[in-house]
């Protein structure tokens, strides 16, 4: 196990220059949101991912992390990121599904404060020491079942979930501010690994909700329970 100070520093494949050239990539790729690409430059990804797969940690490709689950690729995160800003300043997020924490503390470079949940508590402990790991201070984690009331008093302005689901959870609505936006993979035909997943934004209005489908990704299933 190397120090703080050499994980932090990375090898050849970690370094400012590597992390340089994936934005550059995912501004290729269409990401616009020049907030997003600051955040995803600034979050060392190498930082959440198994030392021997550092090497791998700028490609854009997702990546194990154990207990069956992955960290997404770098674009997903930086396009469920951008989708759910949509050019407006976060308050509070609540993400649904922390996993290692990548996706977390990039939400955390862009809103004042992050809900995360996580249902399989080894991740959440892996979540908790990465974010202790890089000092982010405005993210609170819960491990709890982010498919049921989480007992909480809630107002967000954005709820990304980063597992797949063949239905919207509706339970979380109730924590969505007026004009905010739910961001998750939903399947289109059948059950998740079925059909095809697309990112979807449902915005909450005065006239209810208003759906919109966007980019074809893979996401392990959204579950309920503890784990």
């Amino acid at each position: 196990m190397g120090t703080l100070g050499e994980k932090m520093a990375g090898i050849g494949m970690t370094s400012t220059r590597t992390r340089n050239r994936m934005v550059e990539r995912l501004r290729a790729d269409g990401i616009r949101d020049e907030l997003v690409l600051e955040a995803m430059n600034t979050t060392p990804r190498h930082i959440f991912v198994d030392e021997a797969l550092a090497t791998r940690a700028y490609e854009n490709v997702p990546l194990p992390i154990g207990s069956g689950q992955t960290i997404s690729q770098p674009w997903v995160v930086a396009r469920m990121s951008e989708l759910a800003r949509a050019g407006k300043p976060l308050e509070r997020v609540l993400e649904i599904g922390t996993g290692c924490g990548y996706q977390t503390a990039v939400l955390a470079r862009l809103a004042g404060q992050v809900y995360s949940v996580e249902r399989i508590h080894s991740l959440f402990a892996k979540a908790r020491r990465n974010l202790q790991t890089l000092k982010v201070k405005n993210v609170r984690l819960m491990h709890g079942d982010g498919m049921s009331d989480l007992g909480e008093e809630l107002q967000v302005d954005a709820i990304v979930i980063t597992a797949g689901t063949s239905r919207v959870p509706d339970v979380l609505f109730k924590y969505l501010k007026p004009g905010g936006r739910m961001v998750l993979p939903l399947a289109q035909h059948g059950a998740v690994g079925d059909g095809v997943q697309r990112l979807t934004v449902i915005e909450s209005t005065p006239e209810g909700r208003r759906e919109h489908t966007y980019d074809p990704v893979r996401f392990v299933p959204l579950l309920p329970g503890l784990a």
